[in-house]
């Protein structure tokens, strides 16, 4: 080719990264590999081995150990001996060893993207510009907030031994991102790296033993999935936190089920690309390119469904198809490289069969004129146009480089075409009206919105999913929560009446005498559920007597069945949007109003209480109107953050409801759990189906006669009285409640966290009785983290 051609053409010739150092290191290791545990490497108990290859061309890298039951055993009781002495560390020298780490990232940081490279099949830009730097900020950052956690975390402590689960698209960073918060805050890990890519992280517990760090206070265990359903059913773990499909987190979370295991869950996605008529198109189309084909679209969040307002679809279409002719598809150690090879054999047969998929039911399939590599696992930049909402290939996770590409008219048809989804992970808003966009970022159900950007990640910004994309979150301080509790206090703070009730001896409550009036029979009062702003009858027909501790009948409440709940349900949703877009202002005032109409019938419901419980009524009643009072006074203050992430960048993390809730309340302090339990929940801008104390449900009866005279919305406080457990069942099983808050025996705890691994909704679980939590946590559990990311800038 003449020098007349070449600047004619520019085309891109080889540019190889060195691939010796990594090959190096394998073959110091004569290339086969053992399980670090406490502080030590050990042969594999079963004395099995796998081999980990090269995806883009199929050749051997190395044999690792199979750990097995007993070596997860023996890891967790390093990472439990390690414990104690590493949660006593101070912060600031728990803050040097995660200094240390992030310094040694750093040193090898070469080594570590090539060997990535070769064990993932990535192109080394990204492993190298992408990963290897984010993982030493994760753990700069850490280091910043072990340094801190003493002052800015008071009364928490480590949740104890974690047991950390990782996936393969992002093998070093994803242990960064797990690692980094457990060590700061003093918890000891076992890690179990994903079967295809464990190579970095067997390096990466090489620098471990390099700085010195404490035995037993990181722990690697290789091998497959077996291995980490050892250890997340192992009793000597305190927590579990695990990213990968949606499929295997609802395992998990059943596996876990009345565990007391503390579980946080990042899955899978089905992200929205949404690109309105004003996008700048070439930005835009570059955006796309980072969204689906960064990682060959093997990210959780990737942008698969592109939403294009109708006016400008073709013309995006085209300068996107122009765009993926050039992209480059090849050896992922060339530095000119955008594509590499897909992780494994079995994932691009997946990929294979929903692309026929997607043809099969009518999409139209385009791809680039150029070949991919034939030796490897390579597959090319693939895009669907005429693709239905409903079709398999926009409401299934492909995890590929496929792109299916939607229209919208107006924006609320793009805010219904967005939320079609089970997911809830990330979306990506493009538009040049900061206001339209600002206002798209609060409707769609995502925990991370990129406006006129994508995929853009930080250690000071919070990530994590809404809906099946899982709970708990993975950077900032909202991710330091996963890894903490609340410290154990020698004298628990007194939260409700805890007083008999007092002797009637000189009160006013005198025995009525015999007289006309007594001869009259009492009218007999029916209690009713309360739903959608109206008392109903139960379906059931039928009736639960209520007795005193004494063994007097006090009264009966209906008896609540699926049907009542489905109302309650279908009631609490219709109100969710109006309740959530309710200023936080209005929201406070009738919580206010709450209050103020609960205090003029104080001895009403403090004499209800005494019949109930035998305890002290006035007092809980006190405390039931200070907990209304604090939960109107955190409905305009508990505020979000602008996260400094490292660009030109305002990163607004926002607190969010989190949409329908059940709420099952413990058996003791009946009206103090509705005030201080609803009521946070409701301030927060959630709606409610809230299963009073079976014990004392005619608080709640009593309740809601307030409630019909304090403003609040019809359908956000529904209250459906019956057998706690029954009930509970339902409500965790339903696809259209969003969390559920359960207080009850153990039994019911367990049913109620396996019951909701169905849509994979919140659960948070707490005693029958004892005192309540502190409105920090309740605040904590009403809420989901949004992070809305706006660039700004030429």
């Amino acid at each position: 080719m003449t020098l007349t051609e070449l600047m004619e053409t520019l085309p891109y010739g080889p540019a190889p990264e060195a691939a010796q150092p990594a090959l190096d290191w394998l073959k110091a290791h004569k290339g086969k590999f053992r399980l670090f545990i406490g502080g030590k490497w050990r042969d594999p108990a079963l004395k099995e081995w796998f081999v980990t290859q090269n995806p883009a061309n199929g050749q051997k890298l190395a044999e690792v150990a199979q750990a097995g039951p007993a070596d997860v055993d023996e890891a967790v009781k390093a990472a439990r001996k390690a414990l104690a002495p590493w949660k006593e560390t101070p912060g600031h020298v728990r803050a040097r060893y995660l200094y240390a780490l992030a310094r040694q990232v750093q040193k090898h940081a070469r080594l570590f993207a090539v060997l990535e490279t070769l064990d993932n099949g990535k192109p080394i830009r990204e492993t190298r510009d992408i990963d290897i730097p984010l993982v030493a900020r994760h753990f700069y950052y850490h280091a910043g907030w072990a340094q801190l956690m003493e002052s800015e975390l008071p009364g928490y402590e480590p949740v104890g031994v974690v047991g950390q689960i990782i996936p393969w698209n992002f093998p070093l960073l994803m242990l960064a991102w797990k690692i980094a918060p457990a060590l700061a805050m003093g918890n000891t890990v076992v890690l179990k790296p994903a079967e295809f890519t464990p190579l970095t992280a067997l390096l990466f517990a090489e620098i471990c033993q390099h700085i010195g760090l404490p035995p037993g206070v990181v722990n690697i265990l290789t091998g497959d999935g077996s291995t980490g359903a050892a250890l997340v059913e192992h009793p000597g773990v305190d927590k579990i936190a695990f990213t990968g499909s949606t499929e295997v987190g609802r395992l998990i979370r059943k596996a876990t089920a009345g565990s007391g295991k503390k579980l946080s869950l990042e899955l899978g996605g089905k992200s929205p690309f949404l690109v309105f008529e004003d996008a700048d198109l070439d930005s835009a189309v570059e955006g796309v390119v980072d969204a689906i084909w960064f990682n060959q679209g093997q990210v959780c969040c990737a942008g698969s469904r592109l939403l294009v307002q109708e006016g400008i679809a073709e013309k995006m279409y085209a300068k996107l198809r122009a765009r993926m002719e050039k992209l480059r598809c090849g050896d992922p150690l060339d530095k000119a490289v955008d594509i590499g090879a897909i992780v494994a054999p079995v994932q691009l047969q997946k990929i294979q069969q929903l692309v026929q998929k997607g043809v099969d039911e009518g999409a139209e399939l385009w791809q680039p004129s150029w070949a991919v590599p034939s030796e490897g696992c390579f597959y090319p930049p693939t895009l669907f146009t005429q693709v239905a909402p409903a079709s398999t290939i926009a409401q299934e996770e492909i995890f590929g480089p496929v792109l299916a590409a939607l229209t919208f008219r107006t924006p609320e048809e793009a805010v219904r075409l967005a939320n079609n989804t089970r997911y809830g992970l990330a979306a990506s808003i493009w538009s040049e009206d900061i206001n339209l966009a600002l206002d798209i970022a609060t409707q769609i159900k995502a925990g991370t919105i990129w406006i006129n950007s994508t995929n853009l990640f930080d250690a000071a910004s919070g990530f994590g999913g809404y809906r099946e994309s899982g709970f708990g979150r993975e950077g900032g301080k909202e991710g330091l929560w996963e890894y903490v509790k609340k410290a154990q206090s020698p004298k628990p703070k007194a939260q409700g009446p805890t007083t008999k009730a007092p002797s009637k001896t000189g009160t006013k409550e005198t025995p009525i005498q015999a007289s006309a009036m007594s001869l009259r029979p009492a009218i007999d009062r029916t209690a009713k559920l309360f739903i959608g702003g109206k008392q109903a009858r139960p379906d059931s027909g039928y009736s639960k007597a209520v007795y005193g501790p004494d063994g007097r009948l006090l009264g009966e409440v209906g008896l609540g069945n699926r049907k009542d709940i489905r109302n309650a349900v279908e009631a609490a949703r219709a109100a969710f949007e109006g309740w959530r877009k309710t200023p936080a202002h209005n929201k406070a005032q009738i919580l206010y109003f709450l209050a103020e109409n609960l205090s003029e019938r104080a001895e009403e419901f403090a004499r209800r209480l005494t019949e109930q419980t035998g305890q002290d009524g006035r007092a809980e009643v006190e405390a039931a109107l200070e907990a209304l009072f604090t939960a109107a006074a955190w409905a305009d203050k508990y505020e979000g953050v602008v996260h400094p992430t490292p660009i030109r960048n305002v990163t607004l993390a926002i607190p969010e409801p989190i949409g329908v809730m059940g709420i099952l309340c413990p058996d003791d302090q009946p009206l103090l759990a509705l005030a201080k339990l609803a009521g946070t929940a409701l301030a927060m801008g959630n709606t409610l189906v809230v299963v009073p104390s079976p014990v004392a449900p005619l608080t709640a009866t009593d309740f809601y006669q307030v409630l019909e005279t304090s403003d609040v919305p019809a359908g956000t406080f529904n209250i459906v009285t019956g057998e706690r457990d029954e009930l509970a069942k339902t409500l965790a099983e339903h696809d259209d409640v969003d969390a559920v808050w359960y207080a009850g025996p153990q039994a019911g705890r367990a049913l109620v966290e396996r019951a909701s691994a169905g849509n994979m909704k919140r659960t948070w679980t707490l005693p029958e009785s004892g005192a309540l939590p502190d409105f920090d946590e309740i605040l904590r559990q009403a809420t989901q983290v949004k992070n809305i990311w706006v660039p700004y800038g030429a």
